[in-house]
């Protein structure tokens, strides 16, 4: 049996019309095709679909009941391309997106919400990851996206794990100080001002970030004495209230607004805190280049 979509839309515009002619009309087409494909379909079926004399034109009992099951099956048809299409432009799926935590205190939660309003039929996941363990899940296809900073992971290493990296938000590095500090009465400082002070840091062996922040300080003439890590920014921000000593955090975590601790800019060659996103080259991935899309909505980037 070889019955295809077109008969059965022919045969449904015969039958709602109930002429040949009017439905022919409709159809854009002659009615001798018409009426060819109409018989091929009856001969296909075994059954006659049509009562036909010199006065009358009716649907026989196979006929109506083929009539129903023709104008849902070409409804669920319509749906289902149309469900292709939204999801080859992005607008319907999964995306999972891996981050850092103080990336959330820019300008991450705006994109976020920009995206759910451009494409609210895409399910969205925020997976907290280190920058170390998103790397990871990205190879493992866990996450579709990742967000962390400096310092900017080398191309060949990128190219051998089929990653791509591109600059996304620009920010530095300030430092977070006790509010009862004496440096804390400057509007700015420079990063070798707070060479000797204890310096509260993430883990090194966390991601490169801080190790990146440590370097910072031997290349303007320090090295910092490591007086405690964790694993968390709200961690370090505690013991600097504590007033146990100093960290360098992106500038944006002066929106947090930490009792008892003030954020300094560095005046001179501040530390980067630029966030980038990190994906997949390869594959076809419309959820992602539909986000790419927004991120940097006159570079549309291949996902």
């Amino acid at each position: 049996m070889s019955i295809d979509l077109k008969q059965l839309r022919y045969f449904l515009a015969v039958a709602e019309e109930k002429s040949f002619s009017r439905a022919a009309e409709r159809l854009h087409i002659s009615q001798p095709p018409l009426s060819q494909q109409i018989m091929k379909l009856e001969s296909e079926l075994g059954v006659r679909l049509f009562t036909r004399t010199t006065r009358s034109f009716e649907l026989t009992v196979a006929g109506k009941a083929l009539m129903l099951e023709a104008a849902e099956l070409l409804a669920r048809m319509r749906m289902t391309i149309d469900t292709i299409r939204q999801i080859d432009r992005g607008e319907v799926g999964r995306l999972r997106v891996g981050i850092v935590g103080s990336a959330m205190w820019g300008p991450i939660p705006a994109l976020l919400e920009q995206f759910q309003s451009q494409y609210p039929r895409v399910t969205w996941t925020i997976h907290e990851l280190g920058p170390n363990d998103q790397w990871e899940a990205l190879r493992a296809r866990q996450i579709d996206v990742g967000f962390w900073r400096e310092p900017r992971i080398e191309a060949d290493v990128l190219k051998q794990a089929n990653l791509r990296q591109d600059l996304c938000f620009r920010e530095d590095v300030c430092v977070a100080i006790n509010a009862k500090h004496p440096l804390a009465q400057n509007e700015a400082i420079e990063l070798i001002d707070i060479a000797g002070e204890p310096m509260l840091t993430l883990h090194l062996d966390q991601s490169a970030e801080p190790r990146y922040l440590i370097q910072c300080c031997v290349n303007a003439g320090f090295q910092p004495t490591i007086f405690q890590e964790a694993a968390e920014p709200q961690t370090l921000l505690a013991m600097v209230g504590a007033g146990l000593g100093v960290a360098l955090l992106p500038q944006t975590t002066s929106r947090i607004g930490w009792p008892g601790v003030r954020f300094l800019p560095i005046r001179s060659n501040p530390p980067s805190a630029n966030l980038y996103i990190t994906y997949p080259v390869e594959g076809d991935a419309p959820v992602v280049r539909a986000f790419l899309n927004i991120l940097f909505p006159e570079q549309p980037t291949d996902a």
